[in-house]
C-alpha cells in the first residue's frame, strides 16, 4: 500500500479528477472567496484557526442589548439596585481600612481586597453609577436614547449609590464594626481626599473612570464568569495602588467622617465628592467616544437591532427627549413612513398585545373610526420583551419575531378591511410596553387611542415604567380604555355631569348608536330630590347639544355617583365613563382608580379621556 502522507498523494486524496472538477474560477474571484474566508484582522476564519473572543462590533452589540434594558427599567427598580450597590461598596471601605491598618499602610498589601464590593456589583448585576459611564452613553451616542433619558438613569442610579452608601457609612461609624486601629485607618482615609487638591482629584477621578469604563467593555468581551472576576479584581485593585478616587467609595468615606462629626457634610460634598464624581463621569465617557465607540464599524448595531442605526431619534428628540416626542427608540419598530395623506386624516391608534384576542377591540376602533369621512385604523402589534432576553439579539431572531407577529395580525386586517376603511399594521418590540403606546401616539399624531386595559396586557398587568405620571397627564389624543367584558354594544349607558370627556363619551355613543342601533340611556346624579327637576333640565339640554335627543334620561338623586352607575349597569351591556379632573387613565395604571364601577360590574366599561391644553414645551416646540 502506497503511503498517503506525502503533500501530492494528500491533495489527489482531496481534490476530485480533472474531468470532475469544476471549472477553476477566475482570480478575482478566488480573491473574493478567499477575503471572505477571512477576518478583518487577517487571521484565518475557517479551518484550524477558531476564533475564541468576541470582535469590536460584537462588544459594542452586547453592550447595546444590555443598555437597552438598563435603560427602560423602572425608577424604583433602578434605585434598590443602586442602593445594594451603594452598600456593597461598604465592604470595599470596611477592608480597605481594616487592612490599611493591619499593614501599616503598606501600599499594596492594604489593597488586596480592596475590589471585593466590586465584585459583588458587577457578577450580581448591580447598578453602580461609574459602570453607567458606558452603556446608555453607547445608546445616546447612537441616538437611541436621548440625552434626557440618559441624565434620568444617572440620577437615579447615583441616588442609590449614596442612599446605600450612607446606610453602610452609619453602620461603620456606630455600629462599633471597626476596630480602633481600623477606625483610625477609615478616619484617613475620609479626611485624606479632602485634604488633596480640586484639579488632583479631577484627574485621579478621570483615570478611575477610564478603568472602570475599561472594567465594563472588556467584562462583556469575556465569556467566562472566572474571567470577569479577574478582570475586576485586577482592574479595581489599581484604583487604590494608583491612589485614585472612585466616587462611590470616596462619598461613603466623606459619610463616615460626615457621621462622627469630623466634617462638614457640604465641605465633604464639594471639595471631595464633586470632584470625583465629575472625573470619574468624564474619564469614562471619554473611553467611550474615543477609544471604544469610534474603533466600532459603522454598522456596529445591525444584529443587535432591527435596521440598526437607520431606526434613530431626531436632533430635537435627542435633546429633549419625551418633552417633543420619544425619549427612545424600541428594538424593533416595523413601521413606516404612513402612504396615507396626513392632511383632515383622522387616525386611529390601536396598541395590540395578543393579535389573536383582542379583535373586538378593532371592531370598537374601526366603527368609531367609520364615523368620520378620511379615517385610517393603525393596529400596532407592542411585543415586551422580558428581562434578561436581550443579551440573545440577532437579525435572525429579528427577523422571526417580525414574522411570527405578521402572522397573527393577519386576522385582524381581515377585520379590518372589512369595514372599507384605510390601515396600518406595525410591530414594536421592547423592554417597555406602555411608554411605547404614548411614543407611537405621539410620532403617529393620532387623533384617538383605543387601547384594551387587564391582566393579560402587558400595560395592565404591573407597575407602568417609570415616565408614567407625565405620560398620563400629557396625553397626546383621545384616550378610550376598555375594560372588555364579552364586549356588547346594544345597551350603552353614559353617566355625565358634562366637560370635554363626557363629549368624547357622547361622540362614542353617537357613532355606536349610528352604527350599531344601540340604545343608549344618560344618567346624571343629583345630590337631594330637589334638585331633579333642574337635573332634568340639564341632561335634556345635553342630549340636544351632543345629538343624543332619543336617549333615555335617567335621573338619580342619591348623590353617590358611583353606587347609581352600579345600580344602572345591571340593565346594561356597557357603561361609558368620562373622566373628572383628576383623571382617569394616570390612577388606572398606577392602580389607584378604585372604583366599583370598573372593578366589579358585569358590563364592559369604557373609560374616556381628552388631553388637557398642550403645556408651554409643546407650544414651544410645534407639537
Amino acid at each position: 500500500m502506497s503511503n498517503p502522507d506525502t503533500p501530492d498523494q494528500e491533495r489527489a486524496d482531496r481534490d476530485p479528477p480533472d474531468q470532475e472538477r469544476p471549472a477553476q474560477a477566475p482570480p478575482e474571484q478566488e480573491q473574493v472567496r478567499e477575503a471572505v474566508e477571512r477576518s478583518r484582522s487577517g487571521a484565518p476564519a475557517v479551518g484550524a484557526v477558531v476564533r475564541d473572543r468576541f470582535s469590536a462590533d460584537e462588544v459594542f452589540q452586547r453592550i447595546v442589548a444590555a443598555a437597552d434594558e438598563e435603560v427602560t427599567s423602572g425608577s424604583r427598580e433602578l434605585f434598590f439596585s443602586g442602593i445594594a450597590a451603594g452598600f456593597a461598596i461598604t465592604i470595599t471601605v470596611l477592608l480597605y481600612a481594616s487592612l490599611y491598618a493591619s499593614t501599616d499602610g503598606h501600599p499594596i498589601l492594604s489593597a488586596l481586597l480592596y475590589p471585593l464590593g466590586f465584585i459583588y456589583i458587577i457578577i450580581g448585576g448591580y447598578q453602580l453609577y461609574t459602570e453607567n459611564t458606558l452603556p446608555p452613553v453607547a445608546l445616546s451616542l447612537e441616538r437611541i436614547a436621548s440625552i434626557p433619558a440618559l441624565l434620568r438613569h444617572w440620577t437615579i442610579v447615583l441616588a442609590g449609590n449614596f442612599t446605600g452608601s450612607a446606610i453602610g457609612a452609619a453602620t461603620l461609624a456606630w455600629g462599633g464594626v471597626f476596630s480602633p486601629e481600623a477606625a483610625d485607618a477609615a478616619m484617613y482615609l475620609g479626611t485624606h481626599g479632602m485634604e488633596t487638591a480640586w484639579l488632583d482629584l479631577f484627574f485621579k477621578a478621570t483615570f478611575a473612570g477610564l478603568i472602570v469604563a475599561g472594567v465594563v467593555w472588556v467584562e462583556y468581551s469575556a465569556r467566562e464568569t472566572i474571567a470577569r472576576i479577574v478582570i475586576v479584581y485586577m482592574a479595581f485593585l489599581a484604583i487604590p495602588i494608583g491612589n485614585l478616587f472612585h466616587v462611590v467609595t470616596s462619598f461613603t468615606e466623606m459619610a463616615y467622617v460626615v457621621f462622627l462629626g469630623e466634617v462638614a457634610l457640604f465641605a465633604g460634598l464639594s471639595q471631595f465628592v464633586l470632584p470625583v464624581l465629575l472625573g470619574n463621569t468624564i474619564g469614562g465617557i471619554l473611553l467611550v467616544t474615543v477609544v471604544n465607540y469610534f474603533q466600532t464599524s459603522e454598522r456596529r448595531l445591525e444584529s443587535a437591532r432591527f435596521e440598526g442605526n437607520e431606526r434613530q431619534l431626531s436632533m430635537r428628540e435627542w435633546l429633549f427627549g419625551g418633552y417633543v416626542g420619544r425619549s427612545y427608540v424600541p428594538l424593533i419598530d416595523t413601521a413606516g413612513v404612513s402612504e396615507i395623506e396626513e392632511s383632515g386624516t383622522y387616525r386611529v391608534l390601536v396598541p395590540i398585545s395578543n393579535p389573536r384576542t383582542e379583535s373586538r377591540i378593532v371592531d370598537l376602533a374601526c366603527t368609531l373610526a367609520n364615523d368620520h369621512e378620511n379615517a385610517v385604523v393603525h393596529a400596532v402589534h407592542i411585543v415586551q420583551i422580558p428581562n434578561r432576553r436581550s443579551m440573545r439579539y440577532g437579525s435572525g431572531r429579528n427577523e422571526r419575531i417580525i414574522s411570527e407577529s405578521e402572522k397573527q395580525m393577519e386576522g385582524l386586517r381581515d377585520t379590518i378591511s372589512s369595514y372599507d376603511i384605510d390601515y396600518e399594521t406595525s410591530t414594536v418590540v421592547s423592554h417597555r410596553s406602555f411608554e411605547d403606546v404614548f411614543d407611537t401616539a405621539e410620532r403617529e399624531r393620532a387623533d384617538l387611542v383605543v387601547l384594551g386595559w387587564g391582566d393579560n396586557q402587558p400595560w395592565g398587568a404591573g407597575p407602568a415604567e417609570s415616565r408614567v405620571s407625565k405620560l398620563t397627564s400629557n396625553l397626546p389624543s383621545d384616550f378610550l380604555i376598555l375594560k372588555d367584558r364579552d364586549l356588547d354594544t346594544s345597551r350603552i349607558l353614559l353617566p355625565t355631569a358634562g366637560g370635554p370627556d363626557s363629549d368624547l363619551s357622547a361622540e362614542v355613543a353617537r357613532a355606536l348608536e349610528q352604527a350599531d342601533g344601540s340604545d343608549v340611556s344618560l344618567l346624571h346624579i343629583v345630590d337631594s330630590a330637589e334638585e331633579r327637576a333642574e337635573g332634568r333640565t340639564f341632561l335634556a339640554n345635553w342630549a340636544t347639544e351632543h345629538d343624543l335627543e332619543d336617549a333615555e334620561l335617567t335621573i338619580d338623586d342619591s348623590g353617590d355617583v358611583e353606587g347609581a352607575i352600579c345600580r344602572e349597569a345591571a340593565d346594561h351591556s356597557l357603561v361609558i365613563i368620562g373622566a373628572t379632573e383628576a383623571g382617569l387613565l394616570s390612577r388606572l395604571v398606577s392602580d389607584s382608580l378604585h372604583m366599583d364601577v370598573v372593578n366589579e360590574v358585569d358590563s364592559s366599561v369604557l373609560l374616556a379621556e381628552r388631553p388637557d391644553e398642550r403645556n408651554v414645551i409643546r407650544r414651544l416646540f410645534g407639537r
